[in-house]
């Protein structure tokens, strides 16, 4: 565990912050916007969703006035932080010469060059808007590749909010079947049934399951999250990745990573790289511009380019707008070794803090995951290999540690996820330990852990 400065310890033991302005502020926007907000992953959150004012570097600052420090990062997004100069400028410049063209422009080329330099499943791609848009056009290209309708997916891996793909996100376990043989479950009230039925579900992490399922050759696509980054932080067992590629090589199944939490983060080229393997198709988002709206789907030239050759549509407004596209190339030409040593380094130093505060007040808990983006489990007892397994944690006592770190300017997620930056530095990691282990002292002393 690093040596604090006495700066960080002071942070750490300032006055609890209160959040009344947020709160009022969520309660009179419910008069335009349904609950205040604009997606439901921001409703509910302890003790009330958020309303900011600004962000820097690896801060937030909300209508209260309080500063945290912030590990949401946009829901995983802002691996330079917030308002980074060189991202700040380009966007600028490109404002200057227009917002919405419905062509093409030089900016977009040359964001498509660097993610088909970065990314090594990348011969060709396209630009999106979102993950949820991009996995719809991966699968899509799936069916049309192959003839076939049926998809496996997994239990807990997460591909947008559509009807198709919204299935044992987050299933309850008195309603997912058995764990070898997975009952689908509805995500969302209003989810046409019958989307189900071109769908298989597996637990994740078994490889002797998904080939036999892939033996009997009707299977289109297979799409996965190549490390499990939206329910936890999980790592793919020894050789499953490999075995999923065989698998899928022989069954003549499209492999499809969703990398939209993990490219462009975990390495340049995203899990894909760091993992050393080439899925067919690939989806990104989220790191890709640092928070703008911006998606993409890439892979081998043969099946991208059935947008032009093969009679599958792909559009979008949006795609490719060129204000996006310049904080794309710069996000991306950001992304230097240099970046991810230091976030390699201070990532875990934050997670062996972690380790150390839990271990030192007897608190059983697992942190797991990437130095970029790791999991913290409260009561497991080993890592996670699944999404059972991460069920297992103790939600209720985990969504109140976030809400004591979040009185101590500590914002983190409560599924949680905990996503690092550059900007993140020493000093930020330090006051962060200690504000847990203050957090955990009180949570100890009042019995939630």
């Amino acid at each position: 565990m690093p040596v604090h400065p006495p700066a960080a310890k002071a942070d750490a033991a300032r006055a609890f912050l209160s959040f009344d302005k947020s709160a009022e502020a969520v309660r009179n926007n419910a008069r335009w916007m349904a609950g205040g907000v604009n997606s439901n992953f921001r409703l509910n959150i302890s003790p009330t969703p958020l309303v900011f004012e600004r962000g820097e570097g690896p801060y937030l600052f909300d209508v209260d006035g309080n500063r945290l420090i912030d590990y949401y990062l946009g829901m995983g997004p802002m691996i330079l932080g917030h308002k980074p100069k060189a991202l700040v400028e380009a966007v600028t410049a490109q404002i200057e010469n227009g917002i919405l063209f419905a062509g093409q422009t030089g900016i977009e080329a040359e964001a498509a060059r660097l993610v088909c330099e970065l990314v090594p499943s990348a011969e060709r791609m396209r630009f999106g808007s979102s993950g949820s848009e991009v996995d719809q056009a991966a699968i899509r290209l799936a069916r049309a590749a192959t003839g076939r309708t049926k998809v496996i997916k997994f239990e807990g891996h997460y591909h947008g909010w559509f009807d198709n793909v919204l299935w044992s996100t987050a299933p309850a376990l008195d309603a997912a079947g058995p764990a070898e043989a997975p009952i689908p479950v509805a995500g969302s009230k209003g989810q046409l049934a019958d989307t189900a039925e071109s769908l298989v579900v597996l637990p994740w992490n078994n490889l002797e399951l998904l080939e036999a399922r892939l033996a009997q050759g009707d299977i289109a696509a297979v799409i996965m999250e190549a490390a499990m980054c939206n329910a936890g932080a999980v790592h793919p067992l020894s050789g499953y990745l490999e075995g999923v590629r065989e698998a899928c090589t022989r069954s003549g199944a499209i492999l499809i990573f969703d990398e939209v939490i993990t490219g462009f983060r975990l390495a340049p080229g995203g899990a894909q790289e760091r993992f050393g393997v080439t899925p067919d198709l690939s989806t990104f988002g989220k790191a890709i511009a640092n928070g703008f709206p911006v998606a993409a789907i890439a892979g081998r030239a043969d099946l991208i380019d059935m947008f032009v050759t093969g009679g599958v549509v792909h559009g979008g407004t949006y795609n490719a707008q060129p204000i996006a596209m310049a904080a794309t190339a710069a996000t991306l030409r950001s992304l230097t070794p240099q970046l991810y040593k230091g976030i390699e380094r201070t990532g875990t130093m934050l997670m062996e803090g972690f380790r150390e505060v839990f271990a030192s007040a007897g608190v059983l808990a697992q942190v797991a995951g990437f130095p970029q983006v790791f999991h913290v489990a409260l009561g497991l007892d080993q890592p996670a290999r699944d999404y059972r397994d991460l069920a297992r944690m103790n939600r209720k006592a985990y969504v109140a540690m976030t809400t004591a770190l979040l009185r101590r300017g500590v914002r983190a997620l409560e599924r949680g996820a905990w996503f690092l930056s550059c900007e993140h530095d020493d000093s930020v990691i330090a006051t962060t330990i200690d504000a847990m282990a203050d957090a955990v002292k009180e949570l100890k002393a009042a019995g939630t852990l």
